[in-house]
């Protein structure tokens, strides 16, 4: 099993100490790419004053973060591609890829939030379904053909590259057929610079979770990454993907390849210690996202919401959260392995409002404590001694 990092980065009151939250992101990355983690994702949102979530700009945090560290893969969970111009967002991903040698994983998702979007891109409206998933899906088209083919063009609905009539005439460019119409001095194709790192390109993600979304990642070879649901119905999403992405790739896929799941992750010497510390802070992250999402998403197969029903630990800690000693944590983990065949695990360690010191406090004690379980799986971790 793979361990890796969900980096939601938050806090009230933050923004007047900023760049406090940059020097604990980095400490947070550097001493996950020292100890053995596969992976650390950074998320998108913007005009954030509430402080739920802090990140505007994931690839730029990688950027930042590769610079820092050596083996550790740089994620994004994810790029809000609905939000950004395809080609700059191709580019930019491209030279986070070279500035890393080839460590990223490109995380996509189509937006959640109405006032991003109303700033941003209003094609990509959440109200308005179809038309998000229409630009979803067509600036996907876009960076897969830059990051492809040396040279390329695109016409869409929306997006159309190069814009028809472009002259190009310049003597340290030769006019060349591979890029222009010959007979009309045009340009006819574009080629972006850089192209990735890894050839043909990254690993591609997006964030899932209903049954269409679930099947587009799987017909398009798409990584999935869930959150939020019980084992129970994770396992039914889990098994869709399994159905999908073997018909799709006409062979049999088995169930949890191409998956990472989110979990909510907490470690202390008592399971008292562990709800005094973080139970506020990770229902601080609860309240912010099912406020629009209800706790539908939180009951098993069947169950419905009661009337009434408070979202609050005792409701939530049972359903889907890691928190508590090393060993029940890790008990959990085996639980996932065995009812889903889990194979990349991304901690949510960053709890709104949890301290800097006992986030990393935790870190560490499931870093020494609770992956050494696994270790068997995780041949070349280095995991350091504890109080060493």
């Amino acid at each position: 099993m793979k361990f890796g990092i969900f980096a939601n980065l938050s806090g009230p009151e933050r923004h007047e100490e900023y760049y406090k939250v940059l020097d604990e992101a980095r400490e947070q990355a550097i001493y996950c790419d020292e100890n053995g983690y596969d992976s650390i994702w950074y998320t998108e949102h913007h005009f954030g004053h509430e402080g739920n979530e802090l990140i505007s700009n994931p690839i730029l945090m990688g950027a930042d973060i590769a610079a820092r560290t050596k083996r550790i893969r740089i994620g994004q969970a994810a790029n809000v591609i609905t939000f950004w111009h395809p080609l700059r967002l191709a580019e930019d991903i491209a030279m986070l890829d070279q500035l890393s040698k080839g460590r990223v994983e490109v995380g996509l998702a189509r937006g959640l939030y109405g006032r991003e979007a109303a700033n941003l891109n209003t094609l990509a409206d959440p109200t308005n379904q179809e038309q998000n998933r229409a630009v979803f899906e067509e600036t996907l088209e876009i960076l897969k053909k830059a990051w492809e083919n040396r040279f390329f063009a695109h016409e869409g609905e929306i997006y159309q590259f190069p814009p028809k009539g472009l002259k190009w005439n310049h003597p340290m460019s030769p006019a060349s057929p591979e890029f222009m119409d010959m007979e009309k001095g045009e340009i006819n194709k574009i080629s972006l610079m850089p192209r990735p790192y890894q050839k043909p390109m990254p690993p591609l993600w997006q964030v899932i979770d209903s049954p269409r979304s679930i099947k587009w990642a799987a017909e398009n070879n798409v990584k999935g990454m869930f959150w939020m649901p019980t084992v129970k119905e994770l396992k039914e999403r889990f098994e869709l993907y399994r159905e999908t992405a073997s018909k799709a790739r006409g062979c049999e896929v088995p169930l949890g390849e191409g998956i990472a799941l989110v979990r909510d992750v907490y470690v202390a010497e008592t399971m008292e210690q562990a709800r005094q510390d973080a139970a506020e802070a990770v229902l601080n992250n609860y309240r912010w996202i099912c406020h629009w999402r209800g706790l539908g998403n939180l009951m098993d197969p069947g169950e419905q919401v009661k009337e009434g029903q408070e979202l609050n630990y005792d409701f939530l800690h049972p359903r889907n959260l890691l928190f508590g000693t090393p060993e029940y944590v890790a008990e959990k983990i085996q639980e996932l392995k065995e009812e889903l065949n889990l194979q990349e695990l991304l901690l949510w360690v960053n709890h709104n409002g949890l301290p800097h010191d006992k986030m990393m406090k935790s870190l560490k004690l499931f870093t020494e404590e609770v992956m050494p379980k696994f270790a068997n799986e995780n041949q070349g971790v280095k995991v350091h001694a504890r109080n060493s």
